[in-house]
């Protein structure tokens, strides 16, 4: 092969090969190519509302904002001051019907 100053080498074609995907990158892909991603974002956000899990959430933002003071808080310092807590706060019951839904969509697309 013969290198040029202007320009770097041609490669060979065995090395064009596609880049190997890990298991949750192809069934995060495939989540997003049939649009179940989207259908189960709206069903989380549907069932996070009907539980109050919003509400609690606006709560905890709120409280903090008083305490720290309004001209003092970043969005950044909110988000990391309340990740936790909304994630420990996510009834178990949503979480379990999220799972069997991405476990069924795994059993239909065969992964």
């Amino acid at each position: 092969m013969r290198h040029s100053v202007n320009r770097p080498p041609t490669p060979d074609v065995s090395d064009e090969q596609e880049p190997q995907h890990s298991l949750p990158d192809v069934i995060n892909i495939k989540m997003i190519e049939s649009g179940e991603k989207e259908r189960l974002m709206e069903l989380l956000r549907e069932r996070l509302t009907e539980c109050g899990w919003k509400e609690e959430m606006k709560t905890l933002c709120r409280a903090y904002i008083k305490k720290e003071g309004r001209d003092n808080v970043t969005l950044d310092d909110l988000i990391q001051a309340i990740t936790l807590k909304g994630r420990a706060a996510v009834p178990a019951s949503v979480k379990a019907e999220l799972l069997q839904r991405i476990q069924s969509f795994l059993v239909s697309a065969a992964l």
